[in-house]
């Protein structure tokens, strides 16, 4: 099931065998049929908002013999605002789902349904896949398509079996597409650690396509993906390494990455860097984006412990404050700086971090104060998930569209579910496309940033 609306739902299926050839297919709505057709899909567009349907076909072979009827697909569709349904969504809500935290954050697939977090998304992007020689290739192949769940574990409560021909995260989220058809997922590359690869790919941008389309469209977990997300870090500018490939790298890439992708969503996380001859003026961005469906801006990790002595700054602030560190560094600015490029705000996407980030020696309450280092994480200094920090060191103050919090000689920046809202209703107002976090793990078991997000965006 896909493209569904509150009166229609696209159904498409694999094409069946037979040794005497198929004629055609019939279409089953709640057990009785509403079509025949004889290609794969179907749009039936005869269906009431906020209602629960459920699809199967089956085959008919050219001497009418039918084949069993599939299993059935469930949908329901998005309400009108006056009945029930959770209404329409005009806005992309898209959470980054992480390959190895199914490791020591132990959060699976299952999470975004015991969360709540599923029927609240429109998107996932699962990261990361590498870009190794040229190629997009697989990040961890034992988490994407190996490991084994229980029934306990799964979204379905269906355990894999040992011979079943696909499983891991892979597999669970074909379970949640079949649950929530609403959502699409999109796989991944590259990322903070994997962006080094992009240089040399980018030096034959067809033949790096076109890896990365066999890869995603690889038959095992084709049904899985809904296109392709290309986290370059960054292009023609520095991240964990420096790229030298040229202004036009980013479009030329996009350019071939279209021609292989069709219609199917080709995106990109992007810097937030404002900063006059920062990143955002490195790549053609405005070029690039006619190729692409959308950006994630990177709209955090502005200011962080990386400067072990501060000043103490916040590091995903919406609007500039008297004090900042760096003047453009922040949401509003890299924002405006894209439009004023020529990138269309439907095409833009504001980013929000499920994470704070600290230093710790601080004794001023207010940003701007001193520190002796980072602050002491779980997985990595300086930086901790929402879900800690919300009662660890509860927020004492907002600042520039976001909250910061001291507690001891700790002080920490993180958004809440009150200044998610904010930058919520100010992501409407801009007329942006929606928003977009990292990642589903930081939030609380209840999912009450993805919560804010939805409520925000609607």
């Amino acid at each position: 099931a896909s493209d569904l609306t509150k009166n229609s739902v696209k159904l498409s299926w694999k094409a069946a065998t037979d040794d005497k050839g198929v004629k055609n297919y019939d279409v089953l709505r709640d057990g009785a049929k509403v079509a025949t057709v004889t290609a794969t899909t179907f749009t039936d567009q005869n269906l009431a908002p906020g209602t629960d349907y459920s699809y199967s076909v089956q085959a008919r072979d050219t001497v009418d013999q039918t084949g069993p009827v599939s299993a059935p697909v469930k949908v329901t569709t998005p309400g009108d605002g006056t009945g029930p349904g959770p209404g329409p969504r005009e806005k992309i809500n898209l959470g980054y789902f992480t390959e190895w935290g199914v490791y020591g954050r132990n959060y699976h697939v299952k999470n975004l349904v015991t969360s709540g977090s599923a029927e609240k998304i429109t998107h996932i992007n699962y990261s990361f896949g590498n870009v190794q020689g040229g190629k997009c290739t697989i990040g961890d192949s034992f988490a994407a398509y190996d490991k084994a769940y229980t029934a306990a574990e799964s979204v379905d409560g269906v355990a894999d079996t040992w011979d079943q021909p696909l499983r891991g995260n892979f597999n669970q989220l074909r379970k949640l597409k079949a649950k929530y058809p609403h959502i699409k997922v999109l796989w991944s590359f590259g990322g903070w650690t994997w962006s080094g690869g992009f240089t040399d790919a980018v030096k034959n941008p067809a033949a790096f396509a076109k890896s990365c389309h066999d890869l995603v469209e690889d038959p095992r977990w084709a049904d899985v993906f809904d296109g392709i997300d290309l986290d370059w870090e960054y292009p023609n500018a520095c991240g964990l390494s420096c790229d030298s490939s040229g202004p036009a790298a980013l479009k030329n890439m996009v350019q071939a990455m279209r021609a292989q992708f069709g219609t199917d969503l080709v995106t990109a996380a992007i810097t937030a860097d404002a900063s006059s001859g920062g990143k955002l003026d490195a790549a053609d961005y405005a070029g690039a984006a006619q190729y692409f469906d959308w950006y994630n801006v990177m709209t955090y990790d502005f200011f962080g412990a990386w400067d072990k002595t501060g000043p103490t700054a916040p590091h995903s602030a919406l609007n500039s404050y008297s004090g900042i560190p760096k003047a453009d560094f922040h949401s509003a600015a890299a924002i405006a700086k894209l439009k004023a490029k020529g990138v269309p705000a439907s095409k833009l996407l504001l980013g929000i971090g499920f994470y704070g980030r600290g230093w710790t020696g601080v004794t001023q309450d207010a940003p701007g104060g001193t520190a002796t280092g980072p602050a002491t994480g779980t997985y990595e200094a300086g930086i901790e998930d929402y879900k800690v920090l919300k009662n660890t060191c509860p927020a004492t103050g907002t600042v520039g569209g976001t909250a910061y919090a001291k507690c001891g000689s700790n002080w920490w920046s993180y958004d809440t579910p009150a200044t998610i809202k904010t930058k919520m209703a100010w992501a409407k107002d801009q007329g942006l496309g929606g928003a977009f976090f990292w990642e589903f793990s930081g939030d609380t078991a209840g999912g009450e940033l993805v919560s804010a997000m939805d409520s925000g965006l609607r």
